[in-house]
């Protein structure tokens, strides 16, 4: 809808334009002397002669810059990164991590970068400082922060920077790379320390083959060997909808499924949009069923009440159903689970926190032939991606039981570290480091000592959470409620 409106804004624009500006009409006699051809001929035929522009002082042509070619951009997963997040002994190596992060906050922390973008061809004093805050951090060499120049080594060390918290590697210091900069070493400390704690709660049972959902990388990782066979992009749950941390099994595979709406969202969306509209549940094949498991006509319900929460509302399986043509069925007591989805421009955002706590795969049919391979598929030999591209040609209903059920881990990870001993980050998307953070923070500074520390070798300081939303604390320090999962 949003798309739409902004479209017709566009075509509105472009009428209005059209309606106001009359188009340029050809000269019909050859201009006066020393006036250029092209001004002549941008003129309108009702424009007076008075105000026409004198001979020899032609009005200046103001040409449109070339827009400039798109910048290359990594994606922010790297899908063909074989590095694990999760895997034996992932804890003890973020402790350790941590321990490092600790040491250099003890220190006196990094120094802080000022406000603007860093890129290749520059020199001068900020450079000299991020070449200090890269080798901190182990993304440049020590020997290489004497060199005043943004060359093609400095370069290299801002992607790798980059690449690490899952921002695109441009190369480039903008406003995003900034940020992350400047979060301090304690703050890195804390994200590591609680990912740690976070990660030893759990009692993951390893097998030959598992799958891992980090929910702040918003990514799935199919892992088998040690090693990342298939990276997926991932939609998760969004702030408001945390995806849960979960392990379980993944025991099926729901080929062309249905989706019964829950009684929150019926309550919430679908009673508004059939008040608006008493065609909406038509138009997206979602049928009225009673207890008796009789069809029920939606005329034949008021929807000015919520009486329709006393009916199972289900839609038709296909393409647009809300769980897209799979879903990954793996039995826990929050309810949650991965599956496909007819909105999949959301795969292309960096920010992908828009669910309401299941996980949307993309390239779900990918994933979905990993899992059933052990499998002898229809044609005899092990299943793949056409067996999986076969059984979508209809809607019909299929369930296929794994050969041996596969464990799954959905983490919530701000700090890891992959087995090349590299360290990662992401942002704190629900909150759950605030707490932490917040019990950390010193008495604020004397204004007056602030002022005096010299600019150029001011230091780190945890930043400022004295304003962090209570609801944040509250969430992440109160039980998980049982909730019953939706993914429309």
């Amino acid at each position: 809808m949003r798309a739409a409106f902004l479209l017709a804004g566009c075509v509105l624009a472009s009428v209005a334009h059209a309606q106001t500006v009359p188009p340029p009409a050809p000269p019909s006699s050859p201009p006066a002397a020393g006036v250029p051809h092209h001004a002549e001929r941008n003129l309108p035929p009702a424009l007076p002669e008075a105000v026409r522009p004198l001979a020899g002082k032609p009005k200046p042509v103001v040409k449109a810059k070339p827009a400039p070619p798109p910048m290359p951009l990594t994606r922010v997963v790297a899908k063909d990164d074989p590095r694990p997040t999760v895997y034996p002994g992932a804890a003890d190596a973020i402790q350790e991590a941590a321990e490092r992060y600790r040491r250099i906050a003890e220190s006196g922390g990094w120094p802080l970068l000022p406000a603007g973008t860093y890129k290749a061809g520059m020199s001068g004093e900020p450079i000299l400082l991020l070449r200090q805050r890269l080798a901190l951090d182990g993304d440049l060499d020590p020997g290489q922060t004497g060199q005043p120049d943004f060359d093609a080594t400095l370069i290299q060390a801002v992607k790798a920077f980059q690449g690490r918290h899952g921002l695109a590697q441009t190369g480039i210091v903008g406003a995003l790379t900034l940020k992350a900069l400047n979060v301090s070493a304690n703050e890195r400390f804390l994200q590591l320390n609680e990912s740690a704690k976070r990660l030893r709660a759990r009692n993951f049972a390893f097998g030959p083959r598992y799958v891992v959902v980090n929910i702040p990388s918003a990514s799935v990782e199919a892992i088998a060997n040690g090693q990342v066979e298939r990276r997926h992009i991932a939609v998760v749950g969004k702030a408001d909808r945390p995806s849960p941390e979960v392990e379980t099994r993944i025991t099926n595979v729901n080929f062309n499924p249905t989706w019964t709406v829950p009684i929150s969202i019926i309550k919430k969306d679908i009673i508004p949009k059939m008040q608006k509209d008493p065609s909406y549940l038509a138009k997206s094949k979602i049928r009225i069923f009673g207890a008796s498991g009789a069809e029920i006509e939606p005329t034949r319900i008021d929807w000015s009440t919520e009486r329709a929460t006393a009916f199972t509302l289900r839609q038709d399986p296909g393409a647009g159903n809300s769980l897209g043509q799979i879903r990954i069925d793996m039995p826990n007591r929050e309810a949650v689970y991965m599956h496909d989805t007819p909105s999949k421009r959301l795969f292309a955002r960096d920010d992908r926190f828009h669910s309401s706590g299941c996980v949307r795969v993309e390239g779900v049919r990918d994933l979905v032939a990993w899992l059933l391979a052990p499998l002898p598929g229809p044609g005899g030999g092990p299943w793949d991606r056409r067996d999986v591209d076969d059984l979508l040609v209809t809607d019909t209903r299929k369930d296929i039981r794994l050969k041996e059920p596969v464990p799954v881990i959905w983490t919530y990870l701000t700090g890891y570290v992959t087995p090349d001993g590299v360290t990662h980050f992401r942002d704190d998307v629900y909150g759950l480091d605030q707490p932490a953070l917040l019990a950390s923070q010193p008495d604020p500074a004397p204004t007056s000592s602030v002022a005096t520390a010299p600019a150029r070798v001011q230091r780190e300081q945890p930043l400022p959470q004295a304003n962090a939303p209570l609801a944040l604390q509250q969430r992440a320090s109160a039980p998980r409620p049982l909730l019953q999962r939706i993914d429309p």
